[in-house]
């Protein structure tokens, strides 16, 4: 029987849940996993593949940021492992974890407490809009990379190939 094994790039699908499933609500876990879920079976359906040809959802992401930082401007401190973000992170992992033929691959955050600033806040500073001693907190964005999350991707589909355990790969992300 031929399978088909989906490998989906975790921040890449997050980012374009809102966009492409407006009427859907993207803060909650159980909702996002199970369209994902969805998602992964309509591509079967696409390819003319009935359910029980899917081998495995892979699904890749990183654990969220479970550290306090101190703010560029203020000095106060932020803890991100009690952000809203890192808190819907852990639930949809959880939630993946439950889902049938799934399998959560986490790679990490690099992260060197590095503040950057934003895109717009540069823009503003580079055409005058903003001056320098007026930057705030919310100008900035801490540096933060996801690491491991291609390599494992990679490695999945050498060894997807290699062991012919699929006949049909189907890859969800950005990445050029």
């Amino acid at each position: 029987m031929q399978k088909t094994a989906i490998l989906i790039d975790g921040a890449y699908f997050l980012a374009r849940f809102r966009k492409v499933y407006e009427d859907r609500d993207g803060n909650d876990a159980r909702t996002v996993s199970r369209t994902l879920f969805g998602m992964a079976l309509d591509h079967l359906k696409q390819l003319e593949r009935p359910k029980d040809a899917l081998y495995r959802i892979f699904f890749y992401d990183c654990a969220p940021l479970e550290k306090v930082f101190e703010r560029p401007v203020s000095g106060n401190s932020i803890d991100f492992g009690a952000s809203a973000s890192a808190g819907f992170r852990r639930e949809l992992h959880n939630e993946l974890k439950r889902l049938r033929k799934m399998a959560l691959r986490l790679g990490r955050l690099a992260e060197r407490g590095e503040w950057i600033l934003k895109r717009n806040a540069l823009q503003d500073l580079r055409n005058g809009a903003l001056r320098w001693e007026n930057l705030r907190d919310d100008h900035f964005e801490l540096d933060l990379r996801q690491t491991q999350v291609d390599m494992k991707i990679g490695l999945d589909i050498a060894s997807l190939a290699h062991k012919r355990l699929v006949d049909q790969i189907v890859l969800v992300t950005g990445d050029a």
